[in-house]
């Protein structure tokens, strides 16, 4: 049974285009992953700060082989190093993406605050084909 991961990044309108182009260039890492299935990175429109960073992966062991990896530790790195560079010292956050905590412009981390959540996939349904 596929499971589905949400990171939930709060992400300060001023920090909102750097979250995005760090999420662009990192573009293709997890995609290689065993038992990687799909991933989206949601905007908010209206009404929040919040982005919504989702992954769908075959089983629970799967991502956690992927939170393990050198491609993750791999990616965390460059955000990590990327804050140390411009003398914020903060480190990647827990799960994926962006960074927390933050808000010191564009060398530190992106997001103010990071939290994880997980599902299982009980239903899916996609467009009806002829």
């Amino acid at each position: 049974m596929s499971v589905v991961k949400i990171n939930v990044l709060t992400v300060p309108e001023g920090m909102r285009e750097e979250l995005e182009k760090r999420f662009a260039g990192r573009a293709g890492m997890v995609e290689a992953a065993d038992g990687f299935e799909w991933f989206e990175l949601l905007r908010p429109v209206e009404g929040t700060d919040q982005y919504l960073v989702y992954t769908r992966w075959r089983s629970e062991e799967d991502f956690q082989r992927w939170l393990e990896s050198r491609a993750f530790q791999a990616g965390h790195a460059q955000a990590a190093a990327g804050a140390q560079a411009a003398g914020h010292g903060h480190g990647a956050p827990a799960g994926h993406g962006g960074g927390a905590p933050a808000g010191h412009g564009h060398g530190g981390p992106a997001a103010s605050d990071a939290n994880l959540w997980s599902f299982e996939i009980v239903q899916s349904a996609g467009p009806r084909r002829p």
